[in-house]
């Protein structure tokens, strides 16, 4: 049990550690990257190390990312994926529920509005 408690004390200062080193690492990263492509690029001005953290931060709040938080993000993607089922199904169903005629008149709307999509001669049914 003594040697358990041991291993246990020193783990708190090696994961701080540990994040304190990640933190670093991806600050200059950002930096050194703005500051070899965006300055050339476009013209901006260089940044130092701690405007990287802030945007490393910034990009963290608004972006999520990193690969960490169990797929948060991929949770929402999903979603999004069922919606998007849902509404082609709904679309399906009502062109199929439409007549000949109708399902023309769609896909010459369709036509006139894109300028995509077969004519009227090479339509296949809906």
């Amino acid at each position: 049990m003594i040697t358990n408690r041991k291993h246990l004390i020193w783990i708190a200062p090696v994961a701080i550690l540990a994040m304190m080193l990640f933190v670093f690492i991806g600050g200059q990263i950002v930096m050194h990257l703005w500051n070899w492509l965006l300055p050339p690029l476009f013209g901006f001005r260089e940044i130092s190390f701690l405007q990287a953290l802030g945007l490393l931060i910034l990009c963290r709040i608004l972006f999520g990312g990193f690969g960490m938080g169990g797929g948060g993000r991929s949770g929402s993607r999903h979603a999004r994926e069922r919606v998007a089922d849902k509404i082609a199904d709904r679309v399906a169903e009502r062109i199929g529920n439409m007549t000949p005629e109708e399902q023309e008149r769609i896909r010459q709307r369709i036509h006139e509005r894109w300028g995509t999509g077969p004519t009227g001669g090479e339509t296949k049914p809906l």
